[in-house]
């Protein structure tokens, strides 16, 4: 029995190893077989929540790294392609960024003594530019326009003030939404004596003379200022001279300032305007007045009496005195006309001038009143109730066809940076219209407009939108200021070296009208190769050490100046400006105030191992326009439209001389 049950048991329990053996076998068989399925090896690597990286294959077959490239992005406002969700919106936001727009350059390599007067102004300037330039990238781009954004009031049509609010004022008169055709300004006022005048601007003293007696006054129509640092324009200068001036006799001298720069004077000096002068609204530019050398002036009041008493018909004029006296009321009135401005005291026209170069009637935003003068009153109306400027749109075409096109994949033959003031969209989309198409449609061409950060959030929110769709705006982040203008031409150095790689770079402003067929076929009179400096050149400039535009000898130690061409259009070689950046890198560079005058120091620097070709050409104009310019300055946008005219025509030339 118990061999039996020994016998039987050793054979089943074989049995039961075997079978045991078998479902291993059976189960490793079906381990191994599902992990060798694509199919469900596939969907294990992910349910383990992407702990498994997938191999990515290129369709090129090959696996390269490349570097951020040195060029910002080809299209003005690229977008997000194929992406959606919230990996989209991330997308979105990145490309959005303001920062791709901005200027390589880093400005916080300035903060060095070689900045000299400067440094302390480019500290402040950069961090209140950052700060701005900050809160401006993270606004919304999705927001609808103008949201949030409370509607411009109006402005009023008629104000009155009296010598106390005037007072009040500093003797401003703000005039919010400027003039219109049919404005008028009355001022009731009082000259006062005249009094000791030592200034050699005004009055021109010898040895042994007496102080000269001066009295006068100035009535200006003002714009508003473009940056800090700089002086508002001056629409109109109404200036009467009771005592004279080098001329000895009363006169009324009127004029413009345009960016700091004034005009040609139109001076009454007491005789009428000739026959044959053109009028302005059909009205002479100067009345006459007697004058003490003048002996037909009894003559032709004596006839008028006889005239009178004789029943003659036929009209004489009837001269009068100057009319302003010292110590006596008058009251003046100023209105706007078709052709200009028309100036009439105590009911008689006396003066008209016209509208000047870069001016419109809305400019005209404020009444100056300086001088030897007490103001009783004063009164304007018939005043427009809106502002264009408030609302740029009336300015900025949003076409695409004014849009940059993509950046050349080649190194560019020439690099135009155009200096702007972030509020100038009007000055910006007239050169987009006129000469700076003809640099679009070129394929070795590029241009650029080169703007700091505005005081004011709304000028830099429509800055934005403007930067965004046109995509030719490189922001240079810091907070605009006169002073500080050597910084954009540092920024336009930078961009022509490393992102266009142009052979050359120039720099104009955006009153500028440049004539590039002109320019570049001056740059290619100099053989290829050659350093070269092109423009209007200053040699031996001594800087002011007197009066308003003066310069400390901390601001400039020399007596002069080194040669330089003026900021309005100059041309650079690349090799300078590749020069200029590795100084900047290195904070090797030296910094003035006046930007041209800093670029003909550095060249200066350059020359001192390389050979520069300096080049005048006085067709590259500063003050104005003349025949055969290579760059007109001071053009208005409505200028430019009328020059752009002409060249297409095949006839270059100047719409308004100055």
């Amino acid at each position: 029995m118990r061999r039996a049950a020994g016998a039987w048991g050793g054979g089943s329990f074989r049995r039961r190893v075997m079978e045991g053996l078998a479902a291993v076998l059976l189960l490793y068989a079906l381990v191994v077989l599902a992990l060798e399925s694509p199919l469900v090896s596939t969907s294990l690597a992910g349910g383990a929540g992407g702990a498994v990286a997938r191999k990515l294959y290129l369709s090129s077959g090959a696996v390269t790294t490349r570097s951020a490239p040195a060029r910002p992005n080809k299209e003005p406002r690229p977008a997000a392609a194929n992406v959606t969700g919230p990996s989209a919106r991330g997308r979105e936001r990145e490309l959005d960024r303001l920062s791709r727009f901005a200027t390589g350059l880093d400005l916080h390599l300035l903060d060095t003594a070689r900045s000299g007067a400067l440094r302390g102004q480019i500290a402040d300037a950069v961090a209140a530019g950052a700060r701005a330039f900050a809160e401006l990238e993270g606004l919304d781009a999705d927001a609808p326009s103008g949201e949030g954004e409370a509607a411009p009031a109006r402005c009023p049509q008629s104000i009155a003030l009296s010598a106390e609010e005037l007072r009040a004022r500093g003797r401003v008169v703000e005039l919010p939404c400027g003039l219109a055709l049919g404005s008028h300004v009355t001022v009731a006022a009082t000259p006062r004596a005249p009094h000791e005048e030592r200034d050699p601007a005004i009055a021109v003293l010898r040895d042994g003379e007496a102080p000269a007696m001066v009295s006068q006054f100035m009535v200006e129509l003002q714009g508003l200022r473009a940056v800090d640092g700089e002086d508002p324009p001056r629409v109109l200068h109404f200036n009467p001279r009771l005592r004279g001036d080098w001329s000895g006799r009363p006169v009324i001298e009127q004029n413009t300032c345009y960016r700091m720069n004034w005009g040609a004077a139109q001076r009454c000096e007491g005789w009428r305007s000739r026959p044959d002068e053109e009028t302005v609204d059909g009205l002479v530019k100067c009345e006459k007045w007697i004058r003490d050398d003048d002996e037909r002036s009894e003559e032709s009041k004596a006839a008028w009496w006889l005239n009178r008493l004789i029943g003659q018909k036929k009209e004489v004029n009837f001269d009068w005195p100057y009319p302003f006296v010292e110590g006596r009321l008058f009251v003046l009135t100023l209105s706007a006309g078709l052709e200009g401005y028309h100036v009439s005291v105590d009911g008689r026209h006396v003066t008209s001038f016209p509208y000047r170069t870069g001016f419109v009637l809305e400019d005209a935003t404020g009444l100056f009143l300086n001088g030897d003068l007490d103001v009783h009153s004063v009164f304007a109306g018939s005043l427009p109730t809106t502002h264009p400027s408030f609302a740029p749109q009336n300015y900025l075409d949003f076409s695409t066809v004014w849009q940059a096109p993509p950046l050349p994949d080649e190194p560019a033959e020439i690099f135009i940076g155009i200096m702007s003031s972030a509020n100038h969209f009007a000055e910006r989309m007239g050169v987009r219209k006129t000469w700076m198409s003809s640099v679009v449609k070129s394929p070795n061409m590029v241009a650029r407009f080169f703007v700091a950060l505005h005081g004011r959030k709304e000028v830099n929110v429509e800055l934005k939108k403007e930067a965004e769709f046109f995509g030719d705006i490189v922001f240079v982040p810091f907070l605009d200021n006169y002073d500080l203008v050597v910084m954009k031409t540092l920024a336009i150095c930078e961009y022509g070296v490393n992102v266009v790689s142009a052979k050359y770079v120039m720099k104009c402003d955006d009153d500028t009208f440049v004539r590039l067929d002109s320019v570049v076929a001056e740059i290619k009179k100099v053989p290829s190769g050659r350093s070269l400096y092109i423009g209007s050149m200053n040699i031996q400039h001594k800087p002011l050490r007197h009066g308003k535009w003066a310069v400390t000898y901390e601001e400039w130690p020399e007596e002069v100046y080194p040669a330089y061409a003026n900021g309005p259009g100059y041309v650079l070689s690349s090799d300078i400006a590749h020069f200029i950046m590795s100084e900047f890198t290195k904070q090797g560079l030296t910094l003035f105030k006046m930007e041209d005058v800093s670029m003909g120091l550095w060249v200066q620097q350059f020359n001192r191992t390389i050979p520069v070709e300096y080049i005048h050409s006085a067709k590259f104009c500063p003050y104005g326009c003349i025949d055969d310019y290579y760059t007109a300055h001071y053009q208005s946008p409505r200028l430019m439209l009328c020059m752009w005219e002409k060249l297409l025509e095949g006839k270059p030339g100047c719409c308004n001389v100055r």
